[in-house]
């Protein structure tokens, strides 16, 4: 009976432990980050952020789960930029222009013909200038982690070739709603128009604007050849991305929560970098197959719009930011040498 009474004891306890046990996994419930981007699933961008949910949940064994919203569904890059700040949504990846109303500051990647080729730009923006640049969204109620590539940005519009200056006048042409930006297309004679991304298809296929600008990633996967004829190649400014997170989710984080996040980031960046690259050339011969007619601005002619352009620069300067554009030449100088 002793033993009985024993063995009825253990089972009893096993018993309890076990149902505690699955009460413990039935409460665990993942992390969930609600991940936001502007660019279609099939995009680089949407590559990307897929890499990253798959990479997080590896790194931290699924107590992580990133659920990724494509195609400006969860809004347009400053929407989504003031959702974190709130608390509301968790991450997203923007352009590093629209973040220009929070910091000013982030307008200096927007200044024309800075860097020579994607080397010059990681090594900005990996390095102290990028990184002391990310610290100031901080007291902004964002946290930036990485710099994604967008890439270089060149012109399309549904009028005629742009292979000198004068071939811009009269054009209305989107831009993106960043003082910078509207002062140099300005500047070439352009009309320019400020509008959210999210809003240029339907802009472009109505007429409301003439052309738009844009890397050739970012305008074979957002279909702007079925809505314009000519792309010109100037490269006029290389236009990175910016992965946020949310201030208020990120204080929630433990130290190893945070280091994992930003691990995760950080391989999904040179994925990303690498994979924008390898797709840009594949993208510009897709788009020729597509009856996009493509041409080279000569280097002459780009001479004259960074020329043409400097007012725009001397601008943002004068707007409190002279030390940062001497800043960002040293650095850049210095790597040159």
């Amino acid at each position: 009976m002793k033993n009985l009474i024993t063995s009825l004891f253990v089972l009893s306890a096993f018993a309890g432990l076990a149902a505690s046990g699955v009460a413990a996994a039935a409460d665990y419930q993942p992390r969930i980050i609600r991940f936001g981007y502007g660019l279609a699933e099939e995009s680089n961008q949407g590559r990307a952020a897929k890499f990253l949910a798959e990479d997080l949940a590896k790194r931290t064994g699924n107590k992580f789960k990133m659920k990724s919203f494509g195609s400006a569904s969860l809004g347009s890059d400053p929407q989504m930029q003031n959702a974190l700040i709130g608390g509301a949504q968790e991450m997203t990846v923007v352009s590093t222009a629209t973040l220009v109303g929070i910091v000013s500051d982030f307008g200096v990647y927007d200044l024309p013909f800075v860097f020579g080729n994607e080397r010059e730009a990681d090594a900005i923006l990996d390095g102290p200038f990028g990184q002391a640049l990310n610290a100031k969204l901080q007291d902004k109620g964002l946290v930036g982690l990485v710099y994604w590539e967008n890439g270089f940005r060149n012109l399309t519009n549904s009028k005629r070739p742009v292979t000198k200056l004068e071939d811009m006048q009269g054009i209305k042409l989107r831009v993106m709603q960043n003082p910078v930006y509207i002062d140099m297309f300005k500047s070439f004679g352009a009309n320019a128009v400020p509008l959210a991304f999210s809003e240029l298809f339907t802009a472009l296929e109505t007429g409301t604007v003439d052309g738009q600008e844009n890397p050739v990633n970012t305008i074979q996967s957002s279909k702007f050849y079925e809505v314009q004829k000519f792309l010109s190649l100037t490269k006029h400014v290389y236009s990175p991305w910016i992965v946020l997170v949310s201030k208020k989710w990120w204080d929630k984080l433990s130290a190893d929560e945070k280091k994992a996040l930003q691990a995760s980031a950080e391989a999904a960046r040179d994925f990303e970098r690498k994979d924008s690259r390898d797709s840009a050339g594949k993208a510009l011969e897709f788009l020729k197959q597509k009856g996009m007619q493509v041409n080279v601005v000569s280097d002459k002619e780009l001479v004259r719009m960074r020329d043409t352009s400097r007012g725009a620069m001397q601008k943002f300067a004068s707007d409190g930011h002279v030390a940062l554009i001497k800043d960002l030449q040293t650095n850049l100088e210095k790597m040159r040498n």
